[in-house]
């Protein structure tokens, strides 16, 4: 019992995954750097991750038979590897659960993969939710 107990507190104070839910500014701080890639602005990556993941980091949906991670909801069977893909592309080249922590340097090199491979409509809310209209997406303060 004592051990049980020992390890629960363990789990508690150095949990495996930083979890991070974002609000829209501070993810736009965050994201700042992406602002342009591609030709696409700050806000419209905004409205795309918002309607993605709802700014969580931990978003995983199962999909098809596949499953995607994250705030950018990056794909296992093409961008990133994980246990139950075992052919997975991994263009990548890191693991999936990479993408469900609170350090978003490596989702936003594998979404600038992305976004360099297949476009910014890679990410299906884009087109119909995020390409006009973008004026709630900005923030004041960056």
């Amino acid at each position: 019992m004592m051990s049980f107990v020992s390890l629960l507190l363990v789990g508690i104070m150095f949990p495996a995954i930083q979890a991070k839910q974002f609000r829209k500014c501070e993810l736009s701080q965050v994201l700042k750097d992406m602002d342009g890639f591609g030709g696409i602005a700050l806000p419209e990556w905004i409205c795309t991750v918002f309607h993605t993941s709802g700014y969580d980091t931990q978003t995983i949906v199962s999909n098809n038979g596949s499953t995607e991670y994250g705030l950018f909801q990056i794909n296992n069977k093409f961008w990133c590897r994980d246990n139950q893909i075992l052919q997975s592309r991994n263009i990548c080249d890191i693991s999936c659960d990479k993408f469900l922590d609170d350090d978003l340097t490596d989702d936003m090199i594998c979404a600038k993969k992305i976004l360099d491979k297949e476009g910014i409509d890679c990410w299906l809310a884009h087109k119909p939710l995020c390409s006009e209209k973008l004026e709630q997406w900005h923030c004041e303060k960056l």
